[in-house]
């Protein structure tokens, strides 16, 4: 199975580093590109990046952000793209109703070559709002959010955000839940994006902050274990990494400026 393979390459561009007001140190940011709409989410290749919004994807060049490809949503049947990954030669995006209840959710796949819809795998009304996944030692784990307030089910809120694991055939086989001080943090959100590192552990993002939770699967109990928390450049939402000369470099995004940003964060 092909995930993520380490990278050498040259950046076009000098290293960026951006302040911010809520972090003692600084993100290192080493690359923005400026797309047309970046919304939800983006996923990474060893040539391009994905762009994911609502209803639409689109292909770009890492060497200069180019446009390469678009997809849209043209029957109007998908609602709310979350979080994308490329596995094996496809795309996987989670999808769902948000802010509709009571919550259904999807996988969504696509040929990331072409850039066209292949499949899908519904999980009906069950979880919550899917807002990414990810393969490790040949399980699913999908994370399924739920909001305070706006996007939440009667009588449920955030507390309900999980992330499942499941077998090849989507059975699903444990679950975790999230620390409470770490749901505070999302205040009326949630869990938006994350990925599982080569070692286990999890880097995952909330819907607004400019930064990233580190994050382990508990020893004993059904709590993730919170570990650490990292500054990024772009802020929340779904994102993706690779190794490039032993170096992690996440990207994600800043909807406000329609940036796609790639940060490196220390060695973990």
């Amino acid at each position: 199975m092909i995930r993520r393979i380490t990278f050498f390459y040259l950046l076009l561009v000098f290293p960026l580093t951006r302040s911010f007001s809520q972090h003692s140190s600084t993100a290192n940011i080493i690359r923005a590109y400026d797309v047309e709409k970046a919304q939800q989410a983006v996923a990474v290749d060893d040539d391009h990046f994905y762009v994911i919004n609502n209803h639409s994807i689109t292909k770009h060049d890492k060497e200069d952000g180019k446009l390469i490809k678009e997809w849209h949503d043209q029957d109007s049947v998908l609602v709310h793209l979350n979080s994308g990954i490329i596995l094996n030669e496809k795309l996987y995006s989670c999808h769902s109703n948000y802010p509709e209840a009571p919550m259904a959710s999807s996988i969504e796949i696509f040929d990331p070559q072409a850039l066209v819809h292949t499949g899908s795998h519904s999980f009906g009304i069950q979880f919550g709002s899917a807002t990414w996944l990810d393969r490790y030692q040949d399980h699913w784990y999908v994370a399924f959010a739920h909001y305070t307030g706006r996007g939440s089910e009667p009588g449920k809120d955030n507390r309900w955000t999980q992330i499942i694991k499941f077998t090849n055939d989507w059975q699903a086989v444990a679950a975790w839940v999230f620390p409470k001080e770490l749901l505070e943090r999302f205040a009326t959100r949630s869990n938006s994006g994350g990925v599982i590192l080569e070692d286990g552990k999890l880097l995952i993002t909330g819907h607004d902050e400019a930064e990233a939770y580190v994050m382990a699967f508990p020893d004993k109990g059904y709590t993730l274990r919170w570990i650490d928390t990292l500054p990024l450049g772009s802020f929340g939402q779904g994102i993706d990494y690779e190794v490039s000369d032993g170096r992690i470099h996440v990207y994600g995004i800043v909807r406000k400026e329609n940036q796609v940003v790639i940060t490196e964060i220390p060695e973990l």
